[in-house]
């Protein structure tokens, strides 16, 4: 596997219903595609608007199976369409009042090779996860993909660096993070935890935001979404704060060793010593 790898995500604003929202992610790969992007990946719950602005048991129907719900299975066929990476946030269910916060991460060959589901739920005004979702149960998982070793992290969950080093432990190159985090409540750590984490772990963030404001709230989600390299540099511009947009950029995974040479931290960890961290 080459060196560079052409990535790809998408900010979006909310369309009104599902049908139209995932039309327009598959026009947003396609566009990618064409312009050689071998790896995309969605925002939070994608297909869906934010709906954990309220407490309302009838934002339970966004929920679908993974893998075998319309979404996943359409976009295995995308993939294998475009010979391209997908990573895919939704709202799972997994039998009934199983529901997560998950996104499932799709090869190149339209393979399903898994998902990860949200650890960390945050449940205050405008954010209430805990009325939908499980804490997620699987784990930090590092897939094999056509487009490298892909790990994801999603949104709430860029607060707690336990899971960023996780997935570096487990080889990861590329971590997908998918968000809906609005203007005002913490919008200056934005540019400082991705890459902060993205240091630390010595890998590739494509940190992923909504934009614009939806129907069921007032969070006035402000994009910017960004790929960060190992050493904390933004690769390009980030996105805009108030349009829909896709970035497509490469990235030099060559990059990640020769960080890791200069910076070894993973070489100067000390496990021995992180026991009480881990007490309840």
């Amino acid at each position: 596997m080459p060196d560079i790898v052409r990535a790809a995500l998408v900010q979006a604003k909310w369309t009104g219903d599902t049908a139209s929202m995932v039309d327009a992610h598959e026009q947003h790969a396609r566009a990618a595609a064409a312009q050689g992007a071998r790896i995309i990946g969605f925002q939070e719950v994608f297909n869906a608007p934010y709906f954990c602005q309220v407490q309302e048991d009838q934002h339970h129907r966004w929920a679908e199976a993974v893998p075998d719900g319309p979404t996943v299975q359409r976009m295995c066929a995308l993939a294998r369409e475009l010979s391209m990476v997908i990573v895919v946030p939704v709202f799972e269910i997994d039998g009934p009042g199983f529901h997560y916060n998950t996104a499932a991460v799709i090869d190149a060959d339209g393979s399903y090779l898994g998902k990860y589901r949200k650890h960390h739920l945050p449940h205050l005004p405008g954010f209430w996860e805990k009325y939908y979702f499980r804490p997620g149960n699987l784990g930090w998982p590092v897939f094999d993909t056509a487009a490298g070793r892909v790990g994801v992290y999603i949104c709430y969950d860029r607060h707690f660096p336990e899971g960023w080093r996780a997935l570096g432990l487990a080889g990861a190159q590329i971590v997908y993070n998918p968000s809906a985090t609005s203007r005002g409540l913490s919008s200056y750590l934005w540019k400082l935890e991705q890459p902060a984490a993205a240091v630390a772990n010595e890998y590739f963030i494509a940190a992923i935001n909504r934009v614009g404001v939806e129907e069921y709230g007032d969070n006035d989600f402000y994009g910017t979404s960004y790929f960060v390299d190992p050493y904390g540099r933004f690769v390009g511009e980030p996105a805009s704060d108030t349009d829909e947009e896709l970035l497509v950029r490469d990235l030099d995974l060559g990059i990640i060793d020769e960080v890791r040479r200069t910076w070894a931290f993973y070489r100067d960890r000390r496990p021995d010593a992180y026991e009480p961290l881990t007490r309840p």
